[in-house]
């Protein structure tokens, strides 16, 4: 059916009909014509206008990864997209679809170097040098087309943000267009029988397999346990792929189990990872090691090749897999396992006073409740010592390592999920880069619970330039707010608590009240334990 209708109203039937019910950003001249059509919507599109880009960006990314349903935002062209491109790169680099409304300079405008106000020289080219797909719509018949390829290309294979623009005049325009459709996503990759049936055999083979899940793995929860039961492998993994198999499970191993447990493993099944924790991180795996790899985009098998690569989706690839199996199920190893996982608990209970505190929140945040961490110490000792139960509860900024998303992308988690606990851990030092978002929270009634541990440094800088530079200290050292009053300046509950029982209580309180709160933990400055012999352990003596 053709309608005459603006681009600005054709773009948001587009979201409307791909289901996306929330978008985050901020009104700016540009935009002006989409935000009305979004005000025409606002039934069935809830806009949260932010107080800076990135954190539009960063919520949607919570949105998107809390969910697996597509997180949109919207800002102006120019320094409000390029302000937005963390949460861009975030997303590309931890596979979240997530969709970028945003304008350009007047259409005759367009690459004349004229300086009209936000001009980039060549935005789509910026945008496409880091997303996965970016495209500009000339006039409302082109809204269609346009919206249904950036969105099918955004869900399809390995997932992952594109950009939409218009020309400034161009959100206004009416013109005759079809009514935009839901997209789907282009058919995912068979898995080669061949390649299975070499998989079953290698499989068949190994005496102590080991599975590794990444992000692509979290819709793929049941089949990752069908078959770490049938083989007795424990799995594992690092950030994205935590919770895929619940870590109360007698399969799951943390990374610190299972580096213990890799040294006499014979066969590594890495299942929608980049396996950066045992190529990049333990830098070592056992001589004659066997790999296989399941994982739905094909240039993945080049960047690491495997010994027997399966292009599939985890879900599916791994059904093929199971399916293929003749061997019987292997006996249980659950005693076994429990020994390593008992050694792993030792080892990190010296992590202080990170373990207190991380085992104190996961006493007080319900079972499904979501745990978004960020770049700092109590980050960091999480990967390893905060238990997950269920896929996408942890959230994580992945490889790109951003300081600072994590209170913003908290937000964003929280209005997916109104009804479930979030709880965003924070140094001090990634708080302040989106702190101003505090008045969101409260405009909005984002019940996010901000729990600011407060060392008054960067605290990994600080210790590297104390360790590795003979304490050469520069640019480490932080000057804070009282994070207690500035909250409460926001009108938003605040308190302080200086132990891990405090913490646990405090917590309880906050989550059973369902508003917006922040809780600052003093830590002496230099005091925590290093997580990262953990994170990036010495390769074992020959």
């Amino acid at each position: 059916m053709m309608n005459s209708q603006t681009t600005g109203q054709l773009i948001a039937s587009a979201l409307v009909n791909n289901g996306i019910d929330t978008i985050f950003g901020i009104p700016g001249a540009h935009m002006y014509d989409f935000i009305d059509a979004l005000y025409e919507r606002r039934s069935e599109l809830k806009f949260i206008h932010t107080r800076h880009e990135q954190a539009a960006g960063y919520m949607a990314y919570g949105y998107a990864k809390s969910t697996g349903r597509i997180g949109a935002y919207t800002v102006v062209p120019g320094p409000g997209v390029l302000n937005s491109a963390a949460a861009l790169c975030t997303a590309y680099g931890a596979n979240a679809p997530v969709l970028c409304v945003t304008g350009n300079v007047m259409s005759d405008m367009i690459g004349k170097g004229r300086g009209q106000l936000h001009e980039l020289p060549d935005q789509l080219a910026t945008l496409r040098s880091f997303l996965k797909a970016a495209d500009r719509i000339n006039h409302p018949s082109e809204v269609s087309a346009v919206m249904t390829r950036l969105i099918s290309t955004m869900i399809s294979g390995r997932q992952g943000p594109v950009s939409v623009e218009a020309p400034w005049d161009v959100f206004g325009q009416k013109g005759a267009g079809p009514e935009p459709q839901a997209a789907s996503a282009y058919p995912a990759p068979v898995a080669d029988p061949d390649a299975i049936a070499r998989a079953v055999k290698m499989i068949a083979g190994a005496r102590n397999p080991l599975i590794m899940v990444g992000g692509g793995a979290v819709d793929a929860g049941a089949e990752v346990l069908e078959l770490a039961r049938h083989l007795q492998a424990p799995v594992t993994a690092h950030r994205s792929g935590k919770g895929v198999v619940s870590d109360d499970d007698p399969l799951a191993m943390n990374l610190v189990a299972s580096r213990d447990y890799v040294t006499d493993c014979d066969l590594l099944i890495g299942i929608g990872s980049r396996l950066e924790l045992q190529y990049m991180r333990w830098r070592w795996l056992p001589k004659g090691i066997k790999v296989i790899r399941i994982d739905i985009d094909p240039t993945d098998m080049v960047r690491l090749k495997p010994d027997i690569g399966i292009i599939a989706d985890a879900a599916a690839g791994t059904r093929a897999l199971i399916d293929a199996l003749t061997m019987p199920s292997r006996p249980s190893r659950a005693a076994e396992f429990e020994e390593i996982k008992a050694r792993a608990r030792i080892a990190v209970a010296g992590v202080q006073p990170q373990m207190a505190y991380l085992e104190a929140i996961r006493s007080a945040l319900p079972r499904d409740g979501f745990f978004v961490e960020e770049v700092s110490q109590m980050g960091f000792t999480a990967t390893f010592g905060f238990p997950v139960y269920q896929a996408r509860q942890y959230v994580t900024v992945g490889y790109q390592g951003n300081l600072g998303f994590g209170y913003n992308t908290a937000l964003g988690v929280k209005v997916a999920h109104p009804d479930k606990a979030v709880v965003s851990v924070s140094g001090d030092g990634g708080f302040m880069f989106g702190v101003q978002e505090l008045a969101t929270a409260m405009h909005h009634g984002i019940g996010v619970i901000a729990v600011v541990f407060n060392n008054a440094s960067y605290g990994n800088v600080l210790r590297d330039q104390r360790q590795a530079y003979q304490g050469r200290y520069i640019g480490s050292a932080l000057t804070n707010p009282d994070f207690v009053k500035l909250a409460e300046s926001f009108g938003m509950t605040a308190s302080r608590v200086t132990s891990p029982a405090e913490l646990r209580a405090r917590l309880a309180q906050y989550i059973e009240a369902d508003r917006p709160a922040l809780i600052e933990v003093p830590v002496e400055q230099g005091s925590e334990t290093s997580p990262w012999p953990f994170l990036h352990p010495a390769p074992p003596a020959d």
